[in-house]
């Protein structure tokens, strides 16, 4: 009976994960840089990245590297699925505190700003993230990326 317990629960979140991918395989991104008619908001001030939410070095150098490449950013989709609340790609988790908050975001923010020191196009960095090539970010380590 116990065995029957945990398997009905596990077996629904897979039918839901499953379903939530194939729904929307690969989350929102815009195919090119952002233009002036955009006038997208800017990535969150530093003035505003103190408190719970910047208690780690990753998290404050996250948001100092997203600075340095948002139309990067504004290309890319974000695998924590937050298009769902809205968020336009994972240039949008880094105007607000979300980005420090969630793991997926960050790894994607070291795996892109790694990947443009490499050279790689937006295209070439999402066809990346959309493989899965940003889990294999260390975010303890990743805070030495410059």
């Amino acid at each position: 009976m116990k065995k029957s317990m945990v398997l009905i629960p596990t077996v629904a979140l897979l039918a839901i994960l499953a379903f939530a991918q194939s729904d929307n395989p690969v989350p929102a991104f815009n195919s090119n840089p952002p233009t002036a008619a955009d006038k997208l908001p800017p990535i969150l001030p530093k003035d505003q990245r103190w408190g719970e939410s910047f208690q780690n070095p990753y998290q404050v150098h996250a948001y100092e590297l997203a600075e340095k490449i948002p139309a990067v950013l504004h290309q890319l989709p974000c695998y924590c699925y937050c298009d769902k609340m809205g968020h336009k790609s994972l240039r949008t988790c880094y105007e607000t505190t979300h980005g420090a908050h969630c793991g997926t975001c960050m790894k994607e923010l070291y795996y892109a700003y790694q990947q443009t020191q490499l050279k790689k196009t937006p295209k070439e960095i999402r066809e990346g993230i959309i493989r899965g090539d940003w889990q294999n970010i260390d975010l303890a380590t990743a805070v030495t990326m410059n």
